[in-house]
């Protein structure tokens, strides 16, 4: 497949010359790969953390702040630049946002105390709210006719299991590979910029029309036909990234300082395997209805963050495993489940908005209570912490589980 290309010939005549563009299926997959390695990049600190704080000597409110800091330029980013691809077009915003999410790995390469890490974050936030709105309508724009599941599902199972790639990868070079805390770096250094090149072979999918003078205003945009459904899919959105955020800003922590685990390979398993467990039922259960999934998911979120407050209480290294793995296996079907119901009510226009808007709250949720978390670390200690902040996603997850329940008796 190939798309003309205007050229100044010497004769001062424009000549047209040939880029050759990926078919639609091969870069519906392409775009999948940039989900699983924008995402991948985004946890592979959480398992560095504790390194950091012993290398730099931080508290854990630091470590949660460094966390936060990531998810406040990515709202404001997803707030701002997440609907600009609607109007300029996927492509140049992709390329650009993949290009400094390279920046970002530089400076995590350079980093030499807590400014560093506050710097490198912010950037890598600001490149992954750029990216994951257009990205993940570039999935529902690419994705085969009568295929109307696979672009909700590959954007659900590409972000979990990226999630989960970059925890297991960096905890596995952190403690067998050279250089530690950089190798995990230089590698998506070259991953970001191979990507971003290869943004010239995507085909566009959105027509290129006048940026609308609010098209930059922080808002939250979503579209009228999705409305109902979104606000009806937001406490699934909240319970299972509350608990994603414990994972992975103080996981690595409470596996070292609570379970006294010291192998950081077998520490980004575990948190690996949260993200793996998400990605592997959101696949096995993708052909039945979000409803099923919402219900089923919330109550494997319920089992499952009850477990892990249990292991915590018990100090039992095997119990929060399991109960890692459990919720995991939860999180994934949930969160498919109200972002399929939610995504395919928007036009094409309106689904980098859309999109961003559902992250918006998921991340929202992801970040304020493992904020307050790390604020109350330091003064009642990390197991009780831990300990209430599981419960709190066992209380909300239990509390959807059942509305979800009178909503499908009352509607059958």
């Amino acid at each position: 497949m190939t798309t003309p290309v205007a050229a100044a010939s010497p004769a001062g005549h424009r000549a047209r010359r040939f880029v050759p563009l990926l078919s639609r299926p091969a870069a519906f997959w392409m775009v999948g790969v940039t989900v699983t390695t924008l995402l991948a990049a985004s946890s592979a600190p959480s398992p560095l953390y504790p390194v950091y704080q012993a290398e730099f000597g931080f508290t854990s409110a630091t470590l949660t702040a460094v966390f936060a800091v990531y998810v406040l330029a990515l709202l404001l980013s997803l707030l701002t630049v997440g609907r600009l691809s609607d109007f300029v077009g996927r492509r140049p915003v992709l390329a650009v946002a993949l290009v400094v999410q390279a920046a970002a790995m530089v400076i995590f390469l350079g980093a030499d105390g807590t400014g560093a890490l506050f710097a490198a974050r912010t950037v890598q936030g600001l490149a992954t709210g750029a990216a994951i709105g257009v990205l993940g309508a570039y999935l529902l724009d690419l994705q085969p006719p009568g295929g109307s599941r696979l672009g909700s599902l590959i954007n659900s199972v590409a972000a979990t299991g990226g999630l989960g790639v970059g925890a297991v990868l960096a905890g596995l070079l952190l403690q067998y590979g050279p250089q530690p805390t950089r190798l995990i770096f230089e590698i998506f250094v070259l991953a970001f910029v191979v990507l971003a090149a290869a943004t010239a072979v995507l085909p566009e999918t959105v027509r290129r029309r006048p940026v609308a003078r609010a098209a930059l205003r922080p808002r939250v945009s979503v579209p009228v036909a999705a409305r109902g459904a979104f606000w009806r899919s937001t406490p699934t959105m909240v319970s299972t990234w509350m608990l994603g955020g414990l994972m992975l800003s103080v996981g690595g922590s409470l596996l070292a300082g609570v379970f006294g685990q010291q192998n950081h390979a077998v520490i980004g398993a575990v948190l690996g395997s949260f993200a793996g467990a998400a990605a592997l039922a959101s696949t096995l259960l993708r052909h039945r209805s979000p409803e099923f999934m919402t219900t089923a998911g919330s109550g494997l979120l319920v089992v499952g963050a009850g477990a892990v407050a249990l292991a915590v209480a018990t100090a039992s290294a095997p119990l929060f495993v399991v109960g890692t793995v459990v919720a995991g296996t939860g999180f994934g079907p949930a969160f498919l489940g109200a972002f399929r119901s939610v995504s395919q009510l928007a036009a094409d226009h309106e689904r980098a908005a859309l999109i961003s808007a559902i992250f918006v709250v998921s991340y929202l949720a992801f970040s304020i209570p493992a904020v307050v978390a790390g604020i109350l670390i330091a003064v009642v200690g990390l197991a009780p912490t831990t300990l209430g902040y599981a419960a709190l996603v066992t209380a909300v997850a239990a509390g959807t589980l059942l509305d979800q329940l009178a909503t499908r008796r009352r509607d059958g």
